[in-house]
């Protein structure tokens, strides 16, 4: 079973930028399409960006394209997701896991994320 670790969030104002990181421990993550989701107080989960194993197609939410961009460092087991032009509907727990498309892969274990707080 893979453990997922978020971090890099924090507090930002509208306009700055973020860079969080997901460290995957237990088992390579090199060969999983991997992706970015985030969780804003009484929503459900959404889709934010995915990418693919080899890191060679991305795919973006339209509320984020254009300002957030992911990445991956398959040597480091690590993902990436650079936010930039922050807003404050951007603020949620942002987390990260194996994909399907837009999708969690299913029976993902959630790690605890990483809060994510844009102030207007």
């Amino acid at each position: 079973q893979v453990q997922l670790v978020e971090s890099g969030g924090g507090l930002v104002q509208a306009g700055g930028s973020l860079r969080l990181s997901c460290t995957a421990s237990g088992r390579t993550v090199s060969t999983y399409n991997m992706g970015w989701f985030r969780q804003a107080p009484g929503k459900e989960r959404e889709f934010v960006a995915s990418i693919t194993w080899s890191g060679g197609y991305t795919y973006y939410a339209d509320s984020v394209k254009g300002r957030f961009t992911i990445s991956r460092d398959n040597a480091k087991n690590t993902v990436y997701l650079q936010m930039n032009s922050l807003k404050p509907e951007d603020t949620a727990v942002y987390y990260c896991a194996p994909s399907v498309r837009m999708e969690p892969r299913p029976g993902v274990s959630w790690g605890q994320g990483t809060q994510v707080t844009v102030s207007s």
